[in-house]
């Protein structure tokens, strides 16, 4: 067999980000024949891939992506095993490419998004090979656990990412896209990453979810001995709280506790001679 040379050993690394060892490796049994080494390097992540999958995947990032048009905007949460990979410039990079990928594209699943190449960087491999590869090369589990895609007509679309990237949102304002009107939505962003309402407004709220709450509000209220003629009246009450924690436009806004949500788009809409209305949002929380 002939001798793989060092600079050989970093041509496959380089392409690849393969461990030196295993390139060289690669290389010792494809007979110095780089090509076959990538195949080799590729078939030992997938088999890696396939050994890992019952694996737990738990840490990972959460991508926002919004284009220069601000009117189309893409969420992601990429999972792989340990903090420590997740924090690593290849995940990230990987992440940010998916994310770049999908926005470009209108991908709007993670599904979707699995026969999608990514492109020169990535050896024109589809998502679901190049996760195989970046298994082979990081040695972790990775998945791409889901996707959330907003185009809007009309309106804006603005994200917001948590430090550390564990957490991650995106809204869509319906009216005016203008510089006032995207820092606005910016905060709206930052408003549903930071207290996690599930709707927008209290008529979208699950019947089955008042329901339950309406019955836990009862049950507490006949437990604390209060008489059966006031508890229709603690529940109201109690479910006036429950919409203001979980009804976006209800929520004390985080910038001031004092105004809520709707009473800050009003008093912009007064300001700058523009309706605007939160049409929808998108939270990723990492792990959910």
């Amino acid at each position: 067999m002939s001798q793989i040379s060092a600079k050989a050993v970093k041509e496959l690394r380089d392409k690849t980000g393969v461990g030196m060892m295993d390139c060289k490796k690669a290389l010792d049994e494809a007979g110095g024949d780089m090509q076959k080494a990538v195949e080799y390097l590729r078939k030992k992540g997938a088999a890696l891939a396939a050994k890992r999958a019952e694996r737990e995947a738990r840490e990972g990032v959460i991508t926002v992506k919004v284009n220069d048009a601000a009117d189309t905007g893409l969420i992601l949460e990429l999972n792989c095993e340990t903090d420590f990979v997740a924090r690593g410039d290849d995940f990230t990079g990987f992440a940010e490419a998916i994310a770049q990928t999908a926005l470009e594209g209108g991908i709007d699943s993670a599904e979707n998004m699995m026969s999608v190449s990514l492109g020169d960087a990535y050896e024109g491999e589809s998502v679901e090979d190049a996760i195989k590869t970046m298994t082979g090369k990081l040695g972790e589990k990775i998945e791409l656990k889901r996707l959330g895609y907003i185009k809007t007509e009309g309106g804006l679309v603005a994200g917001y990412v948590h430090p550390g990237s564990k957490l991650g949102s995106m809204v869509e304002i319906i009216g005016g896209n203008t510089p006032e009107s995207v820092v606005l939505a910016k905060d709206i962003a930052m408003q549903v990453a930071a207290a996690a309402p599930i709707v927008v407004d209290r008529s979208q709220v699950p019947a089955d979810y008042i329901e339950k709450e309406k019955e836990i509000y009862r049950q507490q209220a006949l437990s604390q001995g209060k008489p059966e003629q006031f508890v229709d009246k603690i529940i109201t009450g109690r479910l006036e709280k429950y919409y203001q924690e979980v009804v976006l436009l209800e929520q004390a806004f985080i910038k001031d506790s004092s105004a809520k949500v709707q009473s800050v788009l009003n008093d912009f809409a007064k300001q700058h001679d523009m309706q605007v209305t939160v049409n929808g949002f998108i939270r990723y929380q990492l792990g959910e």
